[in-house]
């Protein structure tokens, strides 16, 4: 403590700027857990962006737009659609090698989805969902069982990413944990290889 009664040990920080529209520190401020949507249909480009956003190819060296322990990239995209324009209901895989999509189920399984998920039936609403898998030996190969921690770290920044660029879409997303592993694999009929670790259904604002 000074003399004057002020602990110099608590250092004030500058205000956050609030007048940015559209940047990062605005995506952060607005962003929020939606688990009500709109009727309306997403578009192409919105869920191009999004999955870009999840773990799209950055440079020519390969990296992607969220962090990797070894750059070693664990983690699987899928996209279960049953309300975006231009594509077919289905369950589509992300390929960011080549920014596109491939469809494996032509089915929509939002509705199993949303039962595996607890029943958590309000996730059958969402326009679309993106499904965070990974394949935990890409890691664990090099850093043995200390790699499945890394490999659960690279979801939460894959899934923060989505969250900011749905805040920047003018969207609505959140993530999902609570659903039985075997039951989500099963309704969207991933590889066996491929375990899935998080549910983001994402729809129009309400």
């Amino acid at each position: 403590m000074s003399a004057q009664g002020i602990d110099q040990r608590v250092i004030a920080l500058p205000a956050v700027p609030r007048d940015d529209p559209g940047s990062v520190d605005d995506a952060l401020r607005r962003r929020r857990s939606v688990r009500t949507y709109s009727t309306g249909s997403l578009t192409l480009d919105q869920v191009s962006q999004l999955l870009w956003a999840g773990q799209g190819i950055t440079g020519p060296d390969g990296l992607r737009t969220a962090p990797s322990a070894g750059a070693l990239y664990p983690l699987e995209m899928y996209l279960v659609v049953g309300a975006v324009d231009g594509l077919s209901n289905g369950v589509y895989h992300y390929r960011p090698e080549r920014h596109d999509l491939v469809l494996q189920q032509p089915e929509d399984r939002r509705a199993a989805l949303a039962r595996a998920a607890v029943r958590q039936v309000w996730m059958a609403d969402a326009p679309a969902v993106v499904v965070i898998a990974a394949e935990y030996q890409r890691t664990t190969v090099k850093y043995g069982q200390r790699g499945i921690r890394y490999v659960h770290m690279e979801v939460g920044h894959a899934a923060q990413n989505i969250y900011l660029e749905a805040v920047a879409l003018d969207l609505g997303t959140v993530f999902v944990g609570a659903f039985d592993d075997d039951r989500v694999h099963a309704a969207l009929n991933l590889p066996a290889e491929h375990r899935p670790l998080g549910l983001m259904p994402v729809g129009r604002l309400p």
